[in-house]
């Protein structure tokens, strides 16, 4: 393998430290830990196996981000080259292999999910929080709109009330696993050409717990959780909206070794309205108009949320008009205010007409002119020729 590629041959030739991190000598130790990260994901051995350069240049990455990371390292470094931070560069010893990596593994752990030996890891016997669940709500229009009290079943994995969260049978207590001894993972070392590897995964003998049950309570089997069905009072706020979500804290499956528990988390639908639509905080509706009732002007009883309301619509009111009700809309789920209720009004044509009201509609139409239909006039003017 050349000297050049993993940085050192039999003569203890390495390569320049920030050559191999691709950084200036200033560089800061974000640029620095930035470098770093780059390198050691795109060669390291999983990523790339079989392939003995790959490993050769991790090997280099992590040696020269061991030194240019530890300031008191880097400023021997800086001094003496690699005779200040390595005792058998120049003495023919050449690199054993046996990297210490440190806290390094806490960094692998955000890319590859497991740990390179002497990384702080989870406690597997610390408490830990339950898992949230999700069920649904379906609710009417109104109800969304003012709020409500409603009742879900769920089932949910609640603590043993026989173990107590333990798992173990009455009188007994876990044992600490041999293997992991109580950590949860076990580490494996790996000899290679260019040194010796750790990489740890859970231990196989406890499933990743570190402890092992060796007689568990017959109500939940070792579990310390049983699964049951449980009605919970939800209280809906004034002015949800369909498609949202509501949390109800603590009311989701158990937690592990004494943790909280979940949430249980709502997902509310509305019924769509036999007359309303809703758009944020406002509600929309359309209501039918007589044709004398356009022209003339009358007092109507409009439909809102609330009940029913007057309101005296103008005369000459064209068909497609919108007017305003203020504050019968939807209450705003911060509580602060309501919507407003917006009223379209359309023209219904009468049907069914007899013979003595076609001829006073006749006799009405006669008496009408263009002057009376300002968009009538309009419209039909423009097509006209000019002469």
């Amino acid at each position: 393998m050349p000297a050049g590629l993993c940085g050192f041959d039999m003569a203890n030739q390495k390569r320049d430290y920030y050559e191999v991190l691709g950084v200036g000598k200033g560089a800061s130790d974000d640029e620095i830990k930035k470098a770093y990260r780059k390198l050691a994901k795109a060669n390291h051995p999983d990523l790339n196996p079989g392939d003995k350069e790959a490993e050769a240049r991790f090997k280099e990455v992590n040696e020269a981000y061991e030194v240019l990371s530890d300031q008191e390292k880097r400023n021997r470094y800086d001094q003496f080259g690699h005779a200040g931070v390595d005792p058998n560069f120049g003495a023919g010893g050449g690199f054993d292999g046996g990297f210490d990596f440190g806290d390094l593994g806490d960094i692998f752990g955000s890319f590859f999910g497991g740990g390179f030996g002497g990384g702080r890891r989870t406690n597997p016997n610390a408490p830990q929080r339950g898992e949230s669940i999700r069920t649904s709500l379906t609710l009417s229009f109104e109800e969304a709109a003012f709020g409500c009290e409603k009742t879900v079943t769920v089932d949910r994995a609640e603590t043993c009330g026989v173990c107590h969260g333990s798992g173990c049978a009455e009188g007994t207590t876990p044992e600490v696993c041999p293997d992991c001894r109580g950590s949860g993972v076990v580490q494996v070392r790996r000899q290679t050409p260019m040194g010796v590897f750790a990489t740890s995964s859970p231990c196989s003998r406890c499933g990743g717990k570190g402890k092992i049950i060796s007689q568990p309570c017959r109500e939940c089997r070792g579990a310390g959780v049983v699964r049951k069905r449980k009605t919970i009072q939800a209280s809906i706020p004034a002015g949800i909206d369909n498609g949202q979500t509501i949390s109800i804290r603590g009311q989701g499956n158990a937690g592990k070794n004494g943790g909280p528990a979940g949430d249980l988390l709502i997902t509310i639908t509305v019924r769509p309205h036999e007359l309303f639509r809703r758009e944020g905080t406002s509600v929309l509706c359309e209501a039918p108009i007589t044709f004398a009732q356009a022209v003339l002007g009358a007092e109507l009883e409009i439909p809102t949320i609330d009940g029913k309301v007057k309101y005296d619509l103008p005369e000459g009111t064209q068909s497609g008009a919108t007017f305003r009700l203020k504050g019968k809309g939807i209450p705003s789920i911060n509580g602060r205010g309501r919507g407003d209720q917006y009223v379209t009004v359309y023209i219904e044509t009468p049907r069914n007409l007899n013979k003595e009201q076609k001829e006073a509609l006749k006799k009405f139409a006669d008496t009408m002119g263009d002057d009376n239909y300002e968009e009538r006039k309009g419209f039909f003017g423009k097509g006209k020729k000019k002469r």
